[in-house]
């Protein structure tokens, strides 16, 4: 099945996700460049820091050394998201700026997965996870789709939304 072509109005979209991408290249880059694998900055009092690790699996950890399988799922995960962002009549604007965030994490983590084998992650607070730019638009582009589509279930539709 090929993709929907863009429209003109579809480009603040692919806006949005090359915004995302170059954003997580560029830190990424600066990391690689500026902090030894394994260092951290600043000092350990800080609560949020800037560290230099890299993980060759998902999110927390999880699929460690499962670089073809993430590759491929990312590979099709960016497929279905392009799918629904080129059809606005599957998605509204907000879903589609969820989308669009989604699409460039994705892609940002793809690049370093392809190019390394593995993903840059950076920003460490306590008890958490590191994580990178494209981590972040995806987790912002996960809640603001929960949020819009739950709005959306609930409103009737008289408010444009579908009915329950």
């Amino acid at each position: 099945m090929p993709l929907p072509r863009p429209r003109s109005r579809d480009l603040a979209f692919l806006g949005v996700a090359a915004i995302v991408v170059v954003g997580d290249v560029l830190t990424k880059w600066a990391i690689r460049d500026g902090l030894a694998r394994g260092d951290a900055w600043p000092d350990p009092d800080w609560n949020v820091r800037i560290v230099h690790f890299t993980n060759s699996g998902a999110a927390f950890g999880i699929l460690e050394g499962a670089g073809a399988l993430l590759v491929v799922t990312s590979v099709v995960g960016a497929a279905l998201i392009l799918a629904f962002l080129f059809n606005p009549g599957m998605a509204g604007t907000l879903v589609r700026v969820a989308l669009s965030l989604m699409l460039g994490g994705a892609v940002g983590n793809l690049i370093d997965r392809v190019g390394d084998g593995e993903v840059v992650d950076f920003i460490k607070f306590p008890e958490w996870p590191a994580f990178n730019v494209a981590d972040s638009a995806i987790t912002i582009g996960v809640v603001i789709l929960a949020w819009a589509l739950l709005r959306q279930t609930h409103s009737g539709p008289a408010n444009g939304g579908a009915s329950s």
